[in-house]
């Protein structure tokens, strides 16, 4: 197995692609180890020192690291957690995944399905490419609230990409928002 990595906007995180699948469908992001119990692969990642996130997509695994801690010292541990993970055959997430949307009825509905399907199709697929992703909050007066996880998160340029470039894009397509907020998680 060969597993190449690519760096990402934000210097604190590593975007490793192994070459298969990882997730089926959606993503998934664990902030911290006690959150990922539920995923043997991203607990084996979080066994590595110096791990403090860990993301995964549909065909990566994006791994953040804490401050001070070089990447040519914990670069080989997470490939090689990676690897044993994939070669192990255990799961990647144990039990139901959770859906990637929420069903959204109300006087909004409509305004909310045209922007997660411009998230979708426009936003998600190109800050997957960097390994992230940017998920639907909500919509309230015309603000839209995003959660940014995996390499957006903390990233330095995520609030150029939030404001210039996703926040531009809805307000073409979709007159009632006025603007693009992000929240924590």
């Amino acid at each position: 197995m060969f597993i190449q990595t690519e760096s990402t906007p934000n210097p604190a995180t590593l975007k490793f692609l192994p070459g298969m699948e990882v997730l089926a469908m959606g993503t998934a992001d664990f902030p911290n180890a006690e959150v990922a119990a539920k995923s043997p692969l991203a607990t084996r990642v979080f066994a590595v020192a110096g791990v403090t996130g860990v993301f995964l997509g549909t065909d990566f695994v994006t791994v953040t690291k804490a401050e001070g801690v070089e990447w040519q010292h914990i670069k080989p541990a997470i490939l090689g957690a990676i690897m044993e993970h994939f070669q192990s055959g255990a799961p990647v997430i144990e039990g139901e995944q959770a859906a990637a949307h929420a069903v959204h009825d109300g006087p909004d509905g409509e305004i909310v399905k045209q922007i997660q399907e411009l998230l979708d199709t426009r936003v998600r697929p190109a800050v997957a490419q960097d390994g992230g992703d940017i998920t639907f909050h909500g919509f309230d007066r015309g603000v839209v609230y995003l959660h940014m996880k995996g390499a957006c998160a903390g990233c330095p340029s995520s609030t150029l990409t939030l404001k210039m470039g996703i926040e531009n894009l809805l307000r073409h397509y979709i007159p009632e928002v006025t603007e693009v907020r992000p929240v924590a998680a």
